[in-house]
């Protein structure tokens, strides 16, 4: 047998980690060492590259990996999300809440207003902002269109929070129950689609913006969430503090900005 070809067969069979080879019809006496012999019956090695690399079988193609559901679903409405929110138990806010406050207003709204969550009077009749700081933004709302010469009102807007059950103690939402509720707060913007929004105070900032900048930075400037524009403003609960006298104007002056932009 050629050398070379002995050589290639007793590497291949190393590799495979047989160490003793027999010859053809041959049986290894008791006590006796192998005879180092390679038979041609054996079959013979795999072919080797010019690199002496063993091919290896040839893998099958990756299947494409299937398509995540949309987070927008096709031809969504807000009665279509407010149905797959269901009775929510999908956060731990569930457990002390007694309505959860979906969201109100014109469902065709140019704008809509977003808050953190809702307060005590809002889980008891289900709506957003009906307390003193709903009272105060519509105030706001009515009040600045009417200077404005606006032919606006509370009802031609659309108000809803970043998470949908109130929060113990009116605490701030955490961010895994602001995760949770943010696919529903996405779908109802996306289904709205409106104009512009208006984020009322750090958390609805945070949630739509994804900054962590305060609104003293944010306010008075126009952001973007996805290709909407948004402004950021003091949320009326801070504005119903007697010391907060320039964030009063100041949110003023926001509001304006917001209307002008979308109702002129």
């Amino acid at each position: 047998m050629d050398q070379e070809l002995l050589r290639q067969y007793l590497d291949f069979y190393r590799d495979l980690g047989i160490t003793m080879l027999w010859g053809a019809g041959s049986q290894p006496a008791a006590g006796s060492q192998p005879a180092s012999v390679v038979d041609q019956a054996l079959p013979p090695p795999p072919a080797r590259s010019a690199a002496g690399i063993t091919p290896g079988p040839i893998p099958e193609p990756a299947k494409a990996p299937s398509p995540l559901p949309s987070l927008h679903p096709a031809d969504d409405t807000l009665a279509k999300i407010r149905h797959d929110i269901g009775d929510c138990t999908r956060c731990r806010l569930h457990q002390g809440r007694n309505q959860l406050v979906f969201g109100s207003g014109n469902e065709k709204a140019k704008l809509v207003f977003v808050g953190e969550g809702p307060g005590a009077d809002e889980d008891e009749q289900g709506l957003p902002f009906v307390g003193r700081a709903g009272q105060l933004l519509t105030q706001m709302i009515e009040g600045t269109a009417r200077k404005e010469g606006l032919p606006l009102t509370r009802p031609d807007v659309y108000i809803c929070n970043v998470v949908k059950c109130r929060p113990p103690e009116n605490r701030t939402p955490q961010p895994d129950e602001m995760e949770i509720c943010g696919e529903f707060l996405f779908r109802q913007l996306m289904a709205i689609r409106p104009k512009a929004i208006c984020a009322l105070g750090s958390t609805a900032a945070k949630a739509l913006l994804g900054t962590k900048e305060g609104v003293m930075r944010l306010r008075g400037n126009w952001h973007k969430w996805r290709d909407i524009p948004v402004m950021v403003t003091y949320h009326p609960s801070y504005l119903l503090r007697p010391y907060n006298q320039n964030a009063k104007r100041e949110a003023w002056e926001d509001l304006k900005k917001v209307l002008h932009y979308v109702y002129d």
